[in-house]
């Protein structure tokens, strides 16, 4: 905890260096208009209150979602970042098979099945193109669900 509180607001998402350097070229014009601190943030793929969207696009990319939103007191713009997470489904059952003796017999037989589950990884909020407030949200965990199954015959 005091290692987060260390990093002075800052939110960080995995991001590849080369995707960061690419977009740091597609705005180059954005990009030198940084503060210093900011362009070192934005390098190290981390995002801080203040950093206008523009400069959070290079840090973090394109967001999965954009959410826009008004009330008395302004419209404000939301980006969602989404990740992937996997269950495994294992099932087994039994099915008949005809042995090189010519009779039947059950036979065990697993399959593995995988679902993949999108999930909101962060929450972006901005007020006239700058960050007023973020949110990294957990990862669900990955599950394993075991199916004994019964006979399957043909």
């Amino acid at each position: 905890m005091v290692l987060l509180l260390g990093i002075l607001g800052c939110a960080s998402a995995p991001t590849d260096p080369r995707q960061v350097a690419r977009r740091r070229v597609e705005r180059a014009s954005v990009y030198q208009a940084l503060t210093p601190e900011q362009r070192s943030l934005v390098d190290r793929g981390q995002v801080q209150v203040g950093m206008p969207e523009d400069a959070v696009f290079i840090a973090w990319g394109k967001p999965a979602q954009v959410l826009r939103r008004g009330d008395a007191t302004g419209e404000e713009t939301t980006w969602l970042y989404s990740r992937s997470t996997t269950d495994q489904f294992v099932n087994w059952n039994y099915i008949e098979v005809r042995g090189r003796d010519g009779n039947r017999y059950l036979d065990r037989v697993v399959t593995t099945e995988y679902a993949f589950q999108d999930y909101v990884s962060a929450r972006l909020t901005f007020r006239g193109g700058v960050l007023t407030q973020w949110e990294t949200l957990p990862a669900p965990g990955s599950r394993t669900f075991i199916t004994p199954g019964g006979p399957i015959l043909p």
